[in-house]
C-alpha cells in the first residue's frame, strides 16, 4: 500500500472497522518494519502479536521484524497502539497488574521444588542422630558426618551453572522434571545404604537436584509473576522451603522417639533398632514424583523463554491465562472489535518482554563487534551460544554489577553460618544435653516458617533493600548471643567416646546457658527467615533476559560452594576453635555483608523485570 493513496470512505461494518484501523497503524508499523512500505507483507497488521494466527517467529513478524528500528521504536509504537499512551505511562500500568489466580496455582505448583529443598536439607539433621551403627557397622565420626553433609552442596555447587545452560536451551520446564527425577534417585539411594561411601553417594545425588531447583524455580516463578506481586510469589518458595523443613524435623522427630527404639520395627534390616531414618530420606521421593507425573503435565512455560525462543503466539496464551485475560473477540478480518484496559495490560507485558529481547540482541551484536575489532575473538555478531553468552554477562558493565549483587548476597546466605543449624542443630542440642533434641531442632524450623510468613507479607510493601538493612543487624545480635552462651558451657569427651568418634558433649555447665543458646538461635533465624533467607533469590531481578540463566545459575553456584565450606568446616570449628569464637566469626560475616548491601544493592521492589535490570546501566543503583 503506498502511503499516497487517498483514502476511499470507510465502508459500514468490519470492514470498514478494517480499513480505519489499518490507516492508523500502519505508520507506527513502518517505524518498526520498513519492509511494509514496500508491500511485501512481512510487517504486515496480520502477521503480528494481534493475529488470529500469531506467528511464532518472534522478531520475523510483527512488531519484532529485523528490518529495523530500535527497541525505544518498538516501546513508542506499543504506546501509541495502547490508546497514546506514552512508554513511563505504560510502564506504570504494567507494575500495577496484579495477576490471576492461575499465576498463583502455578506457583504454588513449582514450589512442590522448595519443599523438596527444604526437605531434604532439613531431615539430615534428625538423620545423623539416628543413624548410629547403620552404615559400615561403626558410629559415625565428625569426618563422616561433614562429607555426608558437604557432598550434598558439592554437587549443588556442580548442577547450577550446567543447569542454568539447560534452562536457557531447553526452558525452564524440563529442569524441574529433571531435578524430581534425581530427588527420587537420590531418596532411593540413601534409604538403601549400608555404607558411609553410600549415603554420601545418595546425598550427592540430592545435592544435584537440590542445586537444580533452588536456581531455576525463582527463575520460573519470577518470569511468570507481575511486577507487583513477584516478591511475594518467590518468597513462597522460600516459605515451601522452610515448610519442608518443618516437616523433615517432624518426621524426624517421630521416627527418632517412636521408631528407633530396640526391639521396635527400626531394626529391621540390621540396623540394630535404627532404622527409621532410612523411612526418613526415603519419604523425599514422594512430593517429586507427584509434581513430575501429576503437575508438570499442565505447567506451561514461561513466556519470557518463549519469546527468546521466537514462540510468541505460546507466550501470549501464557501471558494471558497468568493476568486472567481472555483472548478479545476479533472480526473476519481479524481485527479486534474492541480493546478492553485488561487486554491492554496483556499485550503491554507481551511486547515489553519483545523488546527487551530485541534490545538485548542489539547489545549482543555490539559486543561482539567490539570483541572482533580488538581482535580478542572470533565470535560471529549472531552468535547466541553459551560463549556469546559468557561474553556479555562478563564484558557488558551492568551485567558484571548484577553478579557481583547476585553472587554477594547468595554467599552471605551461606557463609552467615545458617545451614549449620539445619544440618547440625539436633547434634548441637544433644551436646547441649536437651532430652529430645530431634524435637527442640523443631522450634528452630518452626521459628524460620513463621518469620517467612511475614515476609511473604512485608517484602513488596517494605522493599528488599530495607529489609535486608533492618534484619541483619539482628542476626548479628544473636550469633554473639549464642558465643556468649557457650562460654558457659564446658565441652568434653563424653566417658564412651573413641578416638574415631570426637562428638563432645556437656558438662559442668550454667542451667540457663543452653535455653540462652536456644534463644539466641531463634533471633538468629527468625531475623535471617525476614531478609538474608529470602532476598537474595530474587536474583534473577537483576539480570537481563539474555543472561538471566547464566548469570543466576552462576550466583547459585556461589550459595553452594559458600554452603559446602560451612557444611565441611562447621564441627571442625567448633572443635578447633571453639563453639564461641566460631558464632564470632559468622557475626563478623555477617556485620561485613550489612556494610556491602549498604553500598551496592539498590531497590527493585515494584519494578518490572526490565526495569530493575536497567538499574545497574549506569552505577550501582543505590539511592
Amino acid at each position: 500500500m503506498s502511503n499516497t493513496t487517498s483514502p476511499s470512505p470507510d465502508p459500514p461494518g468490519a470492514a470498514g472497522r478494517h480499513r480505519r484501523h489499518r490507516s492508523e497503524i500502519e505508520p507506527l508499523l513502518q517505524l518498526v518494519h520498513p519492509r511494509l512500505e514496500h508491500g511485501d507483507g512481512a510487517g504486515s497488521p496480520g502477521s503480528g502479536v494481534f493475529s488470529p494466527a500469531s506467528s511464532t517467529r518472534g522478531w520475523d513478524s510483527g512488531f519484532g521484524g529485523r528490518g529495523g528500528g530500535s527497541s525505544e521504536d518498538v516501546a513508542d509504537a506499543t504506546a501509541a497502539l495502547l490508546g497514546g499512551r506514552g512508554p513511563a505511562q505504560r510502564a506504570v500500568d504494567e507494575r500495577q497488574i496484579r495477576g490471576g489466580w492461575f499465576v498463583w496455582v502455578l506457583t504454588v505448583s513449582a514450589c512442590v521444588s522448595g519443599l523438596l529443598f527444604g526437605y531434604d536439607t532439613g531431615v539430615i539433621s534428625a538423620t545423623l542422630v539416628s543413624i548410629s551403627t547403620s552404615l559400615s557397622h561403626r558410629a559415625l565420626t565428625s569426618i563422616d558426618k561433614s562429607l555426608i553433609t558437604s557432598s550434598t552442596a558439592l554437587l549443588g555447587l556442580v548442577a547450577s551453572p550446567l543447569s542454568s545452560i539447560l534452562a536457557d536451551r531447553h526452558g525452564r520446564k524440563p529442569v524441574i522434571l529433571l531435578a524430581d527425577v534425581l530427588f527420587v534417585l537420590g531418596a532411593l539411594c540413601q534409604a538403601v545404604s549400608a555404607t558411609v561411601g553410600q549415603m554420601v553417594l545418595g546425598r550427592a545425588v540430592v545435592g544435584a537436584a537440590v542445586g537444580m531447583s533452588s536456581f531455576v524455580t525463582p527463575l520460573y516463578i519470577s518470569e511468570l509473576a507481575p511486577a507487583r506481586i513477584r516478591g511475594r510469589l518467590v518468597t513462597l518458595n522460600v516459605l515451601c522451603i522452610t515448610l519442608g523443613q518443618v516437616v523433615a524435623y517432624l518426621v524426624g522427630w517421630r521416627f527418632a522417639e517412636y521408631w528407633d527404639q530396640p526391639g521396635g520395627d527400626g531394626g529391621a534390616g540390621g540396623d540394630n533398632g535404627h532404622g527409621g531414618w532410612r523411612w526418613m530420606v526415603g519419604l523425599g521421593a514422594v512430593p517429586a514424583l507427584v509434581q513430575g507425573l501429576v503437575l508438570l503435565s499442565w505447567m506451561p512455560e514461561t513466556p519470557r523463554w518463549l519469546v527468546k525462543a521466537e514462540k510468541v503466539g505460546e507466550a501470549e496464551e501464557v501471558i494471558r491465562k497468568t493476568l486472567g485475560v481472555a483472548k478479545p473477540d476479533r472480526d473476519e478480518s481479524g481485527y479486534d472489535t474492541g480493546v478492553e484496559n485488561e487486554d491492554d495490560e496483556a499485550r503491554a507485558s507481551l511486547l515489553a518482554i519483545q523488546a527487551e529481547v530485541r534490545a538485548e540482541e542489539e547489545e549482543r551484536a555490539k559486543v561482539a563487534r567490539r570483541r572482533q575489532d580488538n581482535g580478542s575473538g572470533d565470535m560471529q555478531v549472531d552468535d547466541a551460544g553459551f560463549l556469546a553468552g559468557w561474553n556479555e554477562l562478563l564484558d557488558i558493565p551492568r551485567n558484571r554489577r548484577a553478579l557481583t549483587i547476585a553472587c554477594l548476597l547468595q554467599g552471605l546466605q551461606q557463609l552467615c553460618g545458617f545451614n549449620s543449624l539445619m544440618y547440625f542443630s539436633a547434634t548441637i542440642f544433644e551436646l547441649l544435653g536437651f532430652k529430645v533434641p530431634t524435637l527442640t531442632s523443631l522450634t528452630v524450623a518452626a521459628t524460620n516458617f513463621v518469620f517467612t510468613i511475614l515476609a511473604l507479607l512485608f517484602i513488596d510493601r517494605i522493599g528488599r533493600r530495607r529489609i535486608l538493612l533492618y534484619s541483619v543487624p539482628f542476626m548479628v545480635a544473636g550469633l554473639l548471643l549464642a558465643a556468649i552462651g557457650f562460654r558457659y558451657v564446658h565441652l568434653s569427651p563424653p566417658p564412651s567416646s573413641t578416638p574415631a568418634d570426637s562428638t563432645a558433649t556437656a558438662s559442668q555447665r550454667s542451667p540457663a546457658a543452653p535455653l540462652v543458646i536456644l534463644t539466641s538461635m531463634m533471633l538468629f533465624t527468625a531475623s535471617y527467615a525476614l531478609g538474608l533467607g529470602n532476598v537474595p533469590w530474587m536474583q534473577s531481578e537483576l539480570f537481563p533476559l539474555s543472561v538471566r540463566s547464566l548469570g543466576s545459575g552462576l550466583a547459585t553456584s556461589t550459595n553452594w560452594l559458600a554452603n559446602f565450606v560451612v557444611g565441611l568446616t562447621f564441627l571442625p570449628l567448633m572443635e578447633l576453635l571453639s563453639p564461641s569464637w566460631t558464632f564470632v566469626v559468622y557475626a563478623v560475616v555477617c556485620a561485613a555483608g550489612w556494610l556491602a548491601i549498604w553500598h551496592v544493592y539498590p531497590e527493585t521492589a515494584g519494578l518490572t523485570l526490565e526495569e530493575a535490570a536497567g538499574l545497574l546501566d549506569q552505577g550501582w543503583g543505590v539511592r
